[in-house]
């Protein structure tokens, strides 16, 4: 499984996961895909403290990146940036697993997978 950050995104990320007194070396991020958002399914980013079990660990730069096995091949491919603009900032996905994207860029559709997260084929 391949995701990729851009090294603003990756820089961004960093300075969260790292920015706090309880850091620990096993801290990273987790990328998720969750239903939700108005085309099935939603990203989701948040700071874990270990990887779970189950997880796939990849590494941008010296960050680890978290995945979920029921996530893993909706992002598979996946490029996260970070953008700031007068009309936005945050993070912004491109996935090549998207048949369909919301215009807010937070949510997406996958070929014909059902709601529930399920690998597409």
């Amino acid at each position: 499984m391949t995701v990729t950050l851009t090294e603003l995104a990756e820089l961004r990320l960093r300075t969260f996961v790292r920015g706090t007194p309880d850091y620990t070396p096993t801290r990273g991020v987790r990328l998720a895909v969750k239903d939700g958002g108005c085309n099935g399914y939603e990203y989701a980013i948040k700071i874990a403290d270990a990887p779970n079990p189950d997880d796939e660990i990849t590494e941008s730069g010296s960050l680890k990146v978290f995945v979920d096995p029921k996530s893993a091949p909706l992002l598979d491919g996946v490029v996260v940036d970070y953008i700031d603009s007068l009309l936005e900032s945050g993070f912004k996905f491109t996935n090549p697993n998207a048949t369909d994207t919301c215009g807010c860029g937070k949510s997406f559709q996958a070929a014909d997978c059902g709601p529930a997260g399920t690998p597409c084929s």
